[in-house]
């Protein structure tokens, strides 16, 4: 069992450098964020977490949604860094990140997607500012969660794998809740302490093999069609 976890590992890096670079400092983050390391290494290290996996969607896709993918990462990652410095700042980062997302799912609309999955899509898009308002008390916190609603709801009714993209939106959500948390007259601590990180890059991560995988297996498709 050992050594076949061993050759696992060894794969992941021979074949999925940039994923596996992008584990390596997500879990680092997350055991680093409160050492006294601190400053622009805590800034670059977090910022690479989503930074790798932007350049693995880079290197793993082609065509234009391989290209918003990249883009939605890569503000992303940015915002990550940035909101150790500036709050605001990175909320419009994150802000924009979310409409990127968007325009990805938005182009590959699941058109025969079930109702039910419509109907949550639905639920989300309304219930994420909603819910983001009433822990924040912040109304402009609210206006920020729309986009991160319409993110989640477009998400869950793309073509992309729910399994993946879809629960990894729902992550997302969680994630931004417990920050918002924060800010608001419910004290959840220590959760957003302990959550906050996991549950968010474990959706970037969903998202972004997700739709990697997804297109890659397209794109072999249409090639064997094609030599066909």
């Amino acid at each position: 069992m050992r050594r076949g976890s061993g050759l696992a590992r060894r794969a992941l890096i021979e074949h999925r450098p940039w994923l596996a670079a992008s584990l390596l400092a997500g879990v680092a983050y997350y055991f680093l964020w409160n050492n006294a390391i601190g400053g622009i290494w805590l800034i670059l290290l977090k910022g690479a977490g989503v930074g790798f996996l932007a350049i693995y969607a880079l290197r793993r896709t082609k065509g234009l949604d391989g290209a918003i993918l990249t883009l939605a990462l890569a503000l992303s990652a940015a915002a990550d860094a940035v909101l150790e410095i500036d709050f605001e700042l990175g909320g419009v980062l994150f802000f924009a990140s979310h409409w990127v997302a968007v325009a990805l799912y938005l182009r590959n609309r699941k058109p025969d997607a079930a109702r039910n999955r419509k109907l949550l899509g639905a639920l989300l898009l309304i219930a994420t500012p909603v819910g983001a308002y009433a822990l924040s008390g912040d109304p402009l916190i609210g206006v920020y969660a729309i986009s991160l609603g319409a993110m989640a709801a477009t998400a869950w009714t793309s073509r992309f794998p729910v399994s993946r993209v879809g629960l990894g939106a729902l992550l997302f959500i969680v994630s931004d809740w417990l920050i918002f948390s924060r800010m608001g007259p419910l004290d959840l601590a220590p959760l957003p302490d302990i959550l906050v990180w996991p549950t968010y890059y474990a959706a970037q991560f969903m998202i972004a093999t997700g739709v990697v995988q997804t297109l890659r297996c397209e794109r072999m498709r249409n090639s064997v069609q094609a030599d066909a």
